[in-house]
């Protein structure tokens, strides 16, 4: 379902590159480990990187209670946050018109706190599931005291955009007839082999989640 761009989500440069229907924007964010969050409080400009994660019409972030980031955030200052991947280096005949293929969401808003106890643990188990399916109901959860000092505060993707690049280079004409190799570069996020704790029980199996995790990653990465 395509939602109307704002004046701050509409894509400008390269317009025909922006997206805007939500199931193209929550593929993107769904395929990320990590966003970028930037806001500006007290004078001053903050962004740091931070694992993401959505459930159903947010993306969500969680750090420490003491994290001022995470205070000023939950206080009302508004955000800017960027996701991005990665999925080709574009090289041309010219050095002007190298590029990079990527597939990236821009999200503007506030975040609103997730206070009541059984819709924070939702929400943390729905990070968990994000990060590693399957493993949720082996991990010990946490305890209340680690609920009371973990903050979790919900974006609404309601204010979001993608932009998305793929495709060879685009050279002037002239340069066509130059004797330079010009193509792409694919890249893409793979996991290695699990490489057990140094202090792991003796007897304990590798999950056979993990097994099937590095499939399931490159899938979700080449969902648009």
């Amino acid at each position: 379902m395509s939602q109307p761009p704002t004046e701050r989500t509409r894509v400008r440069r390269s317009a025909k590159r922006g997206i805007y229907d939500k199931e193209t924007v929550y593929a993107i964010v769904d395929a990320a480990y990590v966003g970028t969050v930037a806001y500006a409080a007290a004078g001053k400009v903050r962004q740091i990187p931070m694992a993401i994660w959505r459930e159903g019409d947010a993306l969500y972030i969680h750090g420490s209670t003491a994290s001022g980031l995470m205070r000023d955030l939950a206080a009302g200052a508004e955000a800017c946050i960027a996701v991005t991947h990665l999925d080709g280096l574009v090289l041309a005949r010219s050095a002007f018109h190298h590029s990079m293929n990527y597939r990236s969401v821009v999200l503007y808003g506030k975040g609103r706190e997730v206070v009541e106890a059984e819709a924070k643990e939702r929400a943390l188990d729905a990070f968990m599931n994000h990060l590693t399916p399957g493993r949720l109901s082996e991990v010990r959860p946490p305890t209340a005291q680690e609920l009371k000092g973990t903050m979790v505060l919900a974006f609404p993707l309601d204010e979001a955009s993608a932009k998305i690049r793929t495709g060879g280079p685009i050279d002037d004409e002239e340069d066509y007839k130059l004797p330079v190799w010009a193509g792409q570069v694919p890249l893409k996020l793979v996991t290695g082999e699990p490489l057990p704790d140094d202090r792991l029980k003796s007897g304990t199996a590798t999950p056979a989640y993990l097994e099937g995790l590095p499939h399931e990653r490159e899938a979700a990465l080449s969902t648009t």
